[in-house]
């Protein structure tokens, strides 16, 4: 009787290190919207991505690197959407809305208020060097290129920032002890922004 020799397992295809890094990232992202940034350890995050913690730190260096690299990850994301997107209508105010909601989805849905909150507390904010270029960004792609003013249009941005993060971090919590509805945080301030919006000085 012969027996026939098994086939040798198959390799696994190595990925490159832009496709490691981006692997450690959806999972840590995954982990932040199921958890909260508490959840993004060493340990867990590598479980999450099914590799090693040593290959996190081979790809990274430590912890703190893959909780930055992943809110700036995250602001990358909604730059390119916000850019990206074509509302159907050419009305700057609606277009600047658009942004808006953009914003609040990304604080609140995908976590990125904890995560911020997070990395202003463990004091890594600083490291976030690439924020004003993505304002400038959303300023020049965005806002100024219907006539608004740049400084105005920054100002805008970093009132937007604040009251997405208020409502990320705190809007349906304090709605429900206001006996409020749990969407009225978010709606409130997005009539501010509204308001703020068609009030935009022009360039």
């Amino acid at each position: 009787m012969s027996i026939e020799a098994s086939p040798p397992p198959a390799r696994r295809a190595r990925r490159s290190p832009e496709a490691a890094r981006e692997n450690i990232l959806a999972a840590a992202e995954a982990l932040l919207t199921e958890r909260g940034p508490q959840a993004l350890k060493l340990t867990d995050v590598a479980a999450a991505a099914g590799i090693s913690h040593g290959t996190v730190l081979h790809h990274f260096g430590s912890i703190a690197d893959v909780q930055t690299a992943l809110m700036e990850r995250m602001i990358r994301q909604l730059v390119a959407h916000i850019l990206a997107a074509d509302p159907p209508t050419e009305d700057p105010a609606a277009k600047a809305d658009f942004g808006a909601r953009a914003l609040f989805d990304a604080f609140e849905s995908r976590g990125a208020a904890r995560l911020a909150a997070w990395l202003e507390l463990t004091g890594e904010t600083r490291r976030l060097t690439m924020v004003r270029e993505a304002v400038q960004e959303i300023v020049r792609g965005r806002l100024a290129h219907h006539g608004a003013d740049p400084a105005a249009a920054e100002d805008l941005i970093l009132v937007s920032v604040l009251l997405a993060m208020g409502v990320g971090l705190f809007g349906p919590t304090l709605a429900d002890l206001l006996g409020k509805p749990a969407d009225a945080p978010r709606r409130l301030a997005l009539d501010l922004l509204r308001r703020q919006i068609a009030s935009l000085p022009p360039a």
